[in-house]
């Protein structure tokens, strides 16, 4: 009986992860979800994205020769600016997603997550992850707008 109920508890645990997946990778999957896809896209949930981006994190992109720097802070106004706005459409920002790659080495990670709006790829973002001492938090995002 002792065997059985060990056996179960540790199925139960493995069906969580996705196939192959280790416990790392199922808490960034769990962190990019959450905070990144649901707070900072479908729900714009400013509480999940504060609690899952460190303070930090930026954005970076090309702007000519130089690198664009776009601030967790300024992000989570712009959203709280346009949630507050008599035009706001919850919908606007619905995206679905595949994260197609997730690496975990220790405490760093990296995914690479598509986003398709309307049945079209519109972005293919790069994620990178820092575990600290009171879990993993959303580093950079470097990215794609595919056209």
């Amino acid at each position: 009986m002792k065997k059985f109920v060990v056996m179960l508890l540790c199925l139960s645990g493995i069906s969580v992860l996705h196939a192959g997946e280790t416990a790392g990778q199922a808490e960034v999957r769990t962190l990019i979800e959450k905070a990144y896809l649901h707070g900072a896209w479908n729900e714009q949930n400013v509480a999940d994205m504060e609690a899952g981006f460190h303070k930090d994190f930026a954005i970076f992109s090309p702007k000519g020769k130089e690198m664009a720097r776009y601030e967790i802070a300024d992000w989570v106004a712009g959203i709280k600016k346009r949630k507050a706005s008599k035009d706001y459409d919850p919908n606007r920002s619905k995206v679905e997603y595949k994260i197609t790659q997730l690496d975990v080495t220790g405490g760093a990670a990296s995914a690479r997550v598509e986003l398709i709006q309307n049945g079209k790829l519109i972005f293919t973002d790069y994620l990178s992850f820092i575990k600290f001492e009171d879990g993993w938090k959303i580093a950079a995002k470097v990215y794609h707008r595919h056209k």
